[in-house]
């Protein structure tokens, strides 16, 4: 459904550009609406799919859903290049028939998927070697779109480097075949070979039940959980009014309301009456959406700094490194032995270099620092969007995920409002002063002043972003240490 809703929402609008239909400007905003719908529920579905699908690496399968995702602008601005580079409507007509063409592809094994059994002791280790091999091809495939993504070549060496991502893209499609006929290999041929286990751990085979319990849980109904006992909850909730009496102000504010334990069923009703959520949308709001929103006026940001030939490689450039980012987020899993840190505390880290990218980009105009704020931009933001989906199912619930992350994300629409008409003020008012040029019909603003002061703002709202996203770590790092020490006491 969401692929014809694009299929119908682009094509049209293709066709609308390419003169061959004409409709009143009221039915082509209805279709840009139409557009947009069709990516909100592909994500949606997409998102539900890992959780249900994959309990127990749940965060890997979401880091590389989300991943490739990020990397489909460089990937259509190869596509581009290979079909017809002088051809900007092209792109309409590849949103409209790739994601259609793939659900389509994707849509048979989906339905004749088995049931959802609890994965035996060797599926969970071969998933986890499945993982393994697809985030180094991830990395890979990101790499090759960074380098080439951008080459603007002729058109025989645009075809070649698209069919190169494209074996890339589906080399993945092999993998399970791989995986099966190693496993045959062993156990017919040479049954005495034994592969040794890695240094890290992704998902160990006793950690499957508190995976399962965190899926079934109802809201309210807390049980005789793996995660946290009812004897914990309560001595929890006494030390906790014992010292929110004693201390002050500020630890009045940290312990209000604080989530006892993770996993916990959140209704949209309570999910909104939580500090914790609203800590989580202000950092989400202006954090990632902020990168987002910088991503979508890059090339006027280029054309103002008079860098318009840099644009195809800039976005190149956001798009790799956004891609770096949501592989990236799946790094807490991949050290989890070695060194656990609470998730909402990596949210944090995340966001440390959007006000760094911003402050670089106010200070200078070069094209140096342009490069260096937007890949510093996309790695943030890139993190922050596939990290929110697992922080959405562990702090509200993995069963609401489908409802209360469509929740969380109107902070996008909202913020792409806010962020872009600052932008266009302090645009227009440069453009009004003097600062100005002529380019055919249309008005454009020359100089750092057309976005210095959005600059200045932009890093002033991601600070806000950043201590948001630190106040809901101190106010969640309790529930996820204690998830952490249950873990632990189940293991050993």
């Amino acid at each position: 459904m969401a692929a014809f809703m694009g299929f119908f929402g682009y094509g049209l609008q293709w066709l609308v550009i390419r003169n061959i239909i004409s409709l009143p400007y009221i039915l082509v905003f209805l279709l840009c609406l139409l557009a947009g719908c069709s990516i909100c529920w592909f994500n949606t579905v997409c998102f539900v799919l890992c959780i249900r699908n994959f309990p127990a690496n749940r965060a890997l399968a979401l880091s590389l859903t989300i991943s490739f995702n990020g990397v489909s602008a460089a990937l259509y601005a190869l596509a581009g290049n290979a079909f017809n580079s002088s051809s900007s409507s092209l792109y309409l007509l590849l949103n409209a028939l790739v994601p259609l063409l793939t659900s389509v592809a994707a849509l048979i094994p989906i339905l004749r998927q088995p049931s959802l059994d609890p994965l035996p002791p060797d599926g969970v280790k071969r998933d986890s070697l499945i993982f393994l091999i697809l985030n180094f091809i991830a990395v890979l495939t990101g790499v090759y779109l960074l380098l080439f993504g951008s080459n603007s070549s002729g058109a025989t060496t645009a075809r070649l480097l698209f069919g190169g991502a494209l074996f890339l893209l589906a080399f993945p499609l092999f993998i399970p075949g791989i995986i099966y006929a190693r496993d045959w290999f062993r156990r017919t041929i040479h049954s005495s070979f034994r592969l040794e286990g890695s240094g890290f751990l992704l998902v160990d085979v006793d950690d499957l039940e508190l995976h399962k319990e965190l899926l079934t849980r109802e809201a309210g109904s807390y049980g005789n959980s793996h995660l946290l006992s009812e004897n914990d909850v309560s001595t929890y909730s006494i030390t906790r009014k014992k010292s929110t009496e004693s201390d002050g102000c500020c630890e009045t504010v940290m312990g209000k309301d604080q989530l006892a334990m993770l996993g916990e069923e959140h209704s949209a009703k309570l999910l909104v009456r939580r500090l914790d959520f609203w800590l989580y949308y202000i950092a989400y709001f202006c954090g990632g959406t902020i990168g987002l929103v910088y991503s979508n006026n890059l090339g006027q940001i280029a054309q103002s700094l008079g860098q318009s030939s840099s644009t195809t490689s800039l976005v190149t450039l956001y798009s790799s490194f956004s891609f770096f980012g949501r592989l990236l987020s799946a790094a807490p899993d991949y050290i989890r032995t070695k060194m656990y840190f609470a998730r909402t505390g990596w949210l944090a880290i995340a966001l440390l270099p959007t006000p760094v990218a911003f402050c670089l980009l106010a200070v200078s105009g070069q094209s140096m620092a342009l490069h260096a704020g937007t890949a510093l931009i996309g790695l943030s933001s890139g993190f922050i969007f596939a990290a929110a989906v697992s922080i959405t199912s562990e702090l509200f619930g993995p069963n609401s995920v489908g409802v209360n992350h469509n929740i969380v994300i109107t902070n996008i629409p909202i913020g792409s409002l806010v962020y872009g008409v600052l932008a266009a003020i302090v645009y227009d008012a440069n453009v009004r002063s003097g600062l100005k040029d002529i380019i055919t019909d249309s008005v454009v603003c020359m100089g750092r002043q057309c976005y210095f002061l959005t600059f200045v703002w932009w890093g002033f709202l991601s600070l806000l972003g950043l201590v948001s996203s630190v106040l809901l770590f101190l106010r969640t790092r309790p529930a996820y240490y204690r998830f952490e020490r249950n873990r632990l006491t189940q293991l050993y």
